[in-house]
């Protein structure tokens, strides 16, 4: 029997909340599968990271995948990069659909950031308006690179892109490209992969459960379990268990079926 997530972004109360459902049904050293997107859009991202880390230092069988926001966030504090190719809505990472300066003001707060313009630009931000200019980019990643650990970007970076897990279940944040073997795939791949995989009703190797794509209630599609039950988007993080033989989702009440 094991226990999954989907999507958490940065929610600290709905995290804690499928942590006690969770322990409820399975005690506090349940075998645990997190599927990346940790942080970006809500207001904890960096409490979400601690807990996780704090959780695998103390022994819990607690095993996380690296998502795209979690790289995203990654590479704005060490290159201050915020445009990325796999994004085709033309949104930088921290225009305020992405969420990046949400993962941000968990770790650092405006006079952290040197730079006379950051907090008119963030607040108009907030409405969607204009990208960042250049050296407002630069000045807010290198504020960032003195506040965000380092224990925290080392571990971001070393999460896994995948995990296997028994009766041939495997974990991966976004999915694969159909008919590559796993090694084959590339981080985009398994990070960023939307077209020919979410419309891919064909046999698989094995069971992949994902997140990436937000539904409004995780999915079973036979082939693949869709868990992104879109924390990230206003709706409630619901935790899942595999008991050895069938997917549930778990409330409040206990156990439901999660069937194709």
């Amino acid at each position: 029997m094991f226990y999954a997530l989907g999507d958490i972004h940065g929610q600290k109360e709905q995290l804690e909340r499928a942590f006690e459902l969770i322990r409820a049904d399975g005690g506090a050293y349940a075998p645990l599968y997190i599927l990346g997107d940790l942080v970006d859009r809500g207001f904890d991202s960096k409490w979400v990271i601690q807990t996780i880390m704090d959780g695998q230092n103390a022994g819990k069988p607690w095993h996380c995948i690296l998502g795209n926001h979690d790289l995203m966030f990654h590479e704005f504090v060490m290159t201050a990069k915020v445009d990325h190719d796999e994004i085709t809505k033309d949104l930088s990472w921290l225009n305020s659909r992405l969420g990046g300066c949400t993962t941000l003001s968990s770790y650092m707060d405006d006079s952290a950031i040197d730079h006379p313009d950051w907090k008119c630009w963030d607040h108009a931000n907030e409405h969607g308006l204009d990208p960042a200019p250049q050296d407002l980019i630069q000045a807010v990643s290198d504020a960032a690179k003195r506040d965000v650990p380092a224990a925290h970007l080392d571990w971001i970076i070393n999460l896994p892109l995948y995990v296997d897990a028994p009766d041939n279940h495997r974990f991966v944040h976004a999915g694969i490209k159909p008919g590559v073997a796993i090694d084959g795939q590339t981080r985009s791949d398994l990070v960023w992969i939307r077209d020919g995989w979410l419309d891919y009703e064909g046999p698989l190797e094995c069971m992949y459960v994902h997140g990436h794509t937000a539904l409004d209630f995780p999915k079973h599609h036979r082939n693949r379990i869709n868990l992104d039950g879109g924390a990230g988007r206003g709706r409630i993080l619901i935790p899942t268990v595999y008991d050895g033989t069938s997917w549930f989702t778990l409330d409040e009440r206990g156990r439901t079926p999660l069937v194709p």
